[in-house]
This record gives C-alpha cells, structure tokens and sequence, in this order.
C-alpha cells in the first residue's frame, strides 16, 4: 500500500512512518517543518536529539527500512498539495499536518486565527484532492479527545442514539472544546462528514487522547529518535513533570489537578494508527475511534512520576500547584468508551506507569540539554488574558 503521511516530521508522524516502511509499505512523507521553526519562536527544542529530513531518510534507508519520498510544503497551499496528490496518488493519507498546540492558539488572535485557517484550510484541500485525484482513497484523520470536552455523561464514539420528545435518531455526539485548537479539530470532524456524505470518501476520524513516551520498536532499534518538547506551548504535562522530576525541580500542577484526560504509549498509538490504515473502512464509510487506553487526572501523573524518579534518582519531588492558566473543569466525570479499535484486533502492549521509566531514563540521557530548556517550562500563556492584536 503507499500510504501518505502528511506531518510525516512530526512526534507521530516519523515513528509511524518507520513502522509502515518496516511492514513493507510505501511511504511518501509531506511536511513544511512548522513544528520546528514555531519551537524555536519559544526559544524551546526537543529534549531527544532529532535529525533533519534529509538525515532521517538517508538513515531509514541505511537502516533497511527503505526508501522514502518526500515533499517540503504547506497543505494549506492547494497548488501544492494537489501536484503531490497528481504525482503520487496514494492508496491512504494519514493527515497529521495540522497546528497542534491549544496553548499556542490562545496566545492571541494572530494565533488563533493562524490555528483555524491552517487546520482547517489544510483539511479542506485534501479532501477536494481526494475527491478530484484519488476518490477511492482512504484518509486517516488525526483528531483529538478534547473535541467531546468534559460532559457530565458517558462519552461515545463519535454517535450517540438519542430518544427526543418520542423520536428516536443516531446524530453525533455534541462537541465542546477548549481551546482554538480544539475547536479547529471540531470544524475538521463536521468537514469530514460532510465531505463522506457528498462524496462518499473513506474516512476514518481518530479521537486520540495523550500521546507520551519516548521509545517505538522502530526508534529503540533504528536510534532514530522522534521529538519531546518539554516548553509550555508545545510540550505536554506528562513531558514536563517527568523534566521537572529529573531536574529535581517541583512539578508544576496547574489548578488543583483533578483534571482528567486519556492517555495512551506512543508505540500503542503507532499500533492503532497502523491497524486502521491496513484495515480500512468499507467504501462510502465514515469511522470514528477514541484512541486511548487509560485516563489519569493530573495529581495522579505526578504521583507516579515523583514515585518512579525517587526510585531511579533518589530524588526527593516535591509537588506544586500553580494557578490554573487554563478555562477549563477542574472537577468533573469522564468515562469515554473506547472499544471499536478492540474489535478491530488492538491490544495494548503497555501501561503509563511501565513506560514512565522509559521517559525518566531518556530525559535525564539528555539531562544537560533539559538544563538549557528549564526557563521555558513556567506557563506564560493565560486562556482569558490574551492580547488579541498585540499578542506575537
């Protein structure tokens, strides 16, 4: 199959597209190296040392992994993206080049703007390529838990049946983000309906939860590290408490930590991603899937972080909460089913806590280069101050 992978520079974009090469598939990457150079705008780095482009593929190749095609540019430019669409036609398209930081698009308005043209601009062209180049493809959409919010009920998979004023239909389950980067990845979902309704695209929308770990099959054998941001735009709390820990500075609970979100291994997220490109959706059919494992509040994470870091280092972690610089609950229920990827054959390989000493181990390998990232780490992004125009 050759498979597209759009963000292929990404922190799942570059494993994913290792494993698909490793099970014999042909990859073309496509990627404008955004997440690299808005970054470094926050004075931040990944704490792995990652290669260039150029350097990943030569080393792919050298590895036996194979070949790999690669085309540097914005999705959101759609000359570009239909001459890669023309020249390629691939079997499936996995779209993870999208802006991905909701604190970076509460920055202000220049940010916010940038995150919901760049999403869902970059969406809209792909599905008018398919449509016009490779009608019987199949896209993968990379979504996120964080388009349910936190309802007060069980949330489902996409579709709810519901019973109202003695009618009975199955609609999708409402959204409430929290950020404007939530809400682009909701302006995506409605697109994507809406695209598979008309056009009868094969679609299947994947509502991830937290992605974390430092280590896939393909980057323990290959040393082919991905990134881990630990700054507070781009890194996740996860990343930053186990920083924190290693560092032997607090770790910096936001509000009072009872915060709860999905969580998944980044090898278990390639794992799901694979087995829905290689089982992919009947033709016509719209999927959704809430990708994820377990859920953790936030005091949970930092328990069994500065547990595991005692353990390794010896170090005594103390836990601090700050001011929550977030909208958002801070009590409230969260029971999401996540059973459709199970039936497709998944199976967790790992839990958080096995893989948290992965994480500790690899931050402090690379301890001196967290030293010189330690001052990005204090949040400075604040939901309901933002600057509109003179925010930069």
């Amino acid at each position: 199959m050759k498979v597209a992978i759009l963000g292929i520079d990404g922190y799942i974009g570059w494993p994913l597209a290792m494993r698909l090469m490793g099970r014999g598939h042909e990859v073309v990457g496509v990627d404008s190296l955004y997440t690299r150079k808005r970054v470094s705008e926050v004075n931040s780095d990944s704490v792995t040392p990652i290669l260039s482009m150029e350097e990943r593929i030569k080393k792919a190749e050298e590895g036996g992994l194979g070949k790999l095609k690669f085309y540097k540019g914005d999705v959101n430019e759609p000359d570009f993206l239909y001459n890669v669409v023309r020249e390629t036609k691939p079997d499936a398209f996995v779209h993870l080049a999208e802006q991905r930081s909701a604190p970076y698009s509460m920055i202000g308005l220049k940010q916010a703007r940038e995150t919901l043209m760049q999403n869902i601009g970059g969406t809209l062209n792909l599905v008018y390529a398919m449509k016009d180049i490779v009608p019987k493809a199949h896209l993968l959409k990379l979504g996120t838990m964080g388009e349910y919010g936190t309802p007060n009920i069980d949330i489902p998979e996409g579709f709810f049946k519901i019973d109202y004023n003695g009618r009975q239909d199955v609609l999708p389950f409402p959204k409430f983000a929290g950020s404007w980067y939530h809400w682009s990845k909701v302006h995506d979902t409605n697109n994507l309906m809406f695209a598979n309704k008309v056009w009868k695209l094969k679609i299947t929308d994947v509502m991830q939860g937290v992605v974390y770990g430092t280590e896939t099959r393909e980057i323990k054998k290959h040393g082919l590290y991905t990134r881990f941001d630990i700054d507070e735009v781009w890194g996740t709390a996860l990343n930053r408490f186990c920083t924190q820990a290693v560092l032997g500075y607090p770790l910096s609970a936001y509000g009072k930590g009872n915060q709860r979100r999905g969580f998944l291994s980044l090898e278990d997220s390639i794992s799901c991603l694979t087995l829905g490109i290689e089982k992919e959706p009947e033709e016509g059919e719209y999927r959704v899937y809430n990708q994820f494992d377990e859920h953790y509040s936030i005091n949970e994470l930092t328990e069994i972080v500065s547990k595991r870091a005692k353990e390794l280092f010896h170090n005594e972690v103390e836990i601090k909460h700050y001011p929550n610089p977030r909208v958002e609950k801070e009590e409230h229920y969260y029971n999401p089913e996540h059973s459709k990827l199970k039936e497709l054959g998944y199976k967790p390989s790992r839990s958080l806590p096995e893989d948290i000493d992965t994480i500790l181990r690899d931050v402090n390998r690379f301890r001196e280069k967290a030293l010189e990232l330690k001052k990005v780490i204090e949040p400075k992004t604040v939901w309901e101050k933002s600057k509109g125009l003179a925010a930069n």
